[in-house]
């Protein structure tokens, strides 16, 4: 491979929801790093997580595909059922095929996709991994509970370790000091930068007593928009801090810097016009802020093609010079022949379940057809994107269409069933493995 390779920093937010940067609609606090990017690359218009939830979207982006084909993928049963399920290692990732292709790579903040002694970031393709292995923490403790007997969930590799200050602000340091080290060196480097921002507790930069005297994490009767706005103000200065780090270092010309969000925001993110939040397959659940910038082959643009989680693997990995393994082939589409002009915007036809498929939907061209509980909607989301006018029973063929289009995918995943979130149950029941392939529908 050929030094020519880009380096790539893939940003991760927690829950950031729609319209929580300046360039995407937020006017109750600032944005100017991350609004800055998107006047230097790309922002687009329809991207999508692949779950409304974290790990099930964390799952489908370092896999690339479905994570319905994994039963840790399924619903978040990582947070119910102990240390059981996770990512298996023998897996193909996006680190470990960047690797191969002689890529330095890191991980430096959330991974939430099992834990040690069976899975872990250095056991799926990272050379380096410093965060937490859980959901969240506290952003002052960094512990993932509240009380002195709860350890803390902080890591460099699987060793714990303790550091002061707030965790935005830590994860800033350790990805400046990592790129800073990466400057003049021949191997390019993939540096997953995944904040747990601006995901609960409600703590600002100035909240190190509220987090001392906080009782839940959870911290349902907390927060409020100008508490929201710190977090996400806090997020982007520390990206900016790793932003400038490459600028000052002359790498960022030839460096793909990706950011977006696991899943819609929570209780206080802005989501205008969408509706919706994290756990619901509307809009504002799923669709999310998108940005890409690669100076040297990318001009800047705003983008309407769809797009979703799975598709960053094919498109990271083309910018590589590589492909995904032929065995995993991904769910997901290389995007760059698009954002170079090669290629006109096309359709795209996505999928999604949640809650024992109590929630689905399709997003086929411009229809949605989406499901919840027992009541179903068909959905124009470009004329329509608050996802108000209801026209199955003006469209009944397509209604009928997208319906069953949702009902043959759904055969070729793993279902949700009742051991996925019990304790207890025998490993070789519960271990995660590698799905048969039933079903070799792309998106």
């Amino acid at each position: 491979m050929s030094r020519a390779a880009p380096n790539i920093l893939f940003i991760l937010a927690d829950d950031l929801g729609w319209a929580d940067l300046g360039v995407y609609g937020a006017t109750d606090f600032a944005t100017p790093h991350l609004d800055a990017l998107a006047g230097e690359g790309v922002r687009f218009t329809q991207a999508y997580a692949n779950s409304a939830v974290c790990s099930a979207t964390r799952f489908a982006l370092i896999t690339g595909r479905y994570q319905y084909r994994l039963r840790g993928g399924l619903e978040e049963p990582i947070a119910r059922s102990g240390h059981v399920h996770g990512l298996p290692p023998e897996h193909p990732t996006l680190p470990s095929l960047l690797k191969g292709r002689g890529y330095d790579t890191a991980l430096i903040g959330k991974w939430h996709l099992g834990h040690p002694p069976a899975f872990g970031p250095l056991k799926s393709g990272y050379d380096r991994f410093f965060g937490n292995l859980g959901g969240a923490v506290d952003y002052f403790t960094h512990k993932p509970g509240v009380g002195d007997a709860v350890p803390r969930d902080l890591w460099e590799g699987e060793v714990p370790v303790e550091r002061a200050g707030y965790y935005t602000q830590v994860l800033a340091d350790e990805a400046e000091a990592y790129v800073r080290g990466r400057a003049g060196q021949a191997r390019p480097f993939f540096l997953s930068l995944h904040f747990t921002a601006p995901h609960w507790p409600w703590e600002g930069l100035g909240d190190e007593a509220v987090s001392r005297e906080l009782r839940d994490l959870f911290h349902y009767d907390g927060g409020s928009l100008r508490k929201y706005g710190e977090i996400v103000e806090a997020l982007d200065a520390a990206i900016g801090q790793v932003l400038a780090a490459l600028q000052q270092t002359g790498q960022a010309r030839d460096t793909i810097v990706v950011f977006t969000s696991d899943n819609g925001g929570e209780r206080f993110s802005r989501t205008w016009p969408l509706v919706g939040q994290k756990t619901e397959l509307l809009e504002g659940g799923l669709r999310v802020p998108t940005l890409l910038r690669w100076p040297a082959r990318i001009a800047p643009q705003v983008q309407d093609q769809v797009a979703i989680t799975a598709d960053w693997l094919p498109t990271l990995l083309a910018a590589a010079g590589g492909a995904p393994h032929p065995d995993h082939p991904s769910d997901g589409e290389n995007l760059l022949p698009v954002l170079q002009g090669q290629a006109p915007v096309h359709p795209r036809t996505l999928y999604w379940r949640y809650k024992a498929q109590a929630q689905r939907a399709v997003r086929d061209g411009d229809w949605k057809y989406l499901k919840i509980n027992d009541n179903e909607f068909l959905f124009d989301v470009v004329a329509d994107p608050r996802e108000r006018a209801n026209l199955r029973e003006r469209q009944p063929e397509v209604f009928a269409r997208l319906r069953q289009q949702w009902l043959d995918w759904n055969e070729g995943f793993l279902p949700i069933t009742d051991e996925v979130f019990t304790h207890g149950v025998t490993p070789d029941v519960q271990a995660d493995r590698y799905v048969p392939e039933r079903a070799t529908r792309a998106l």
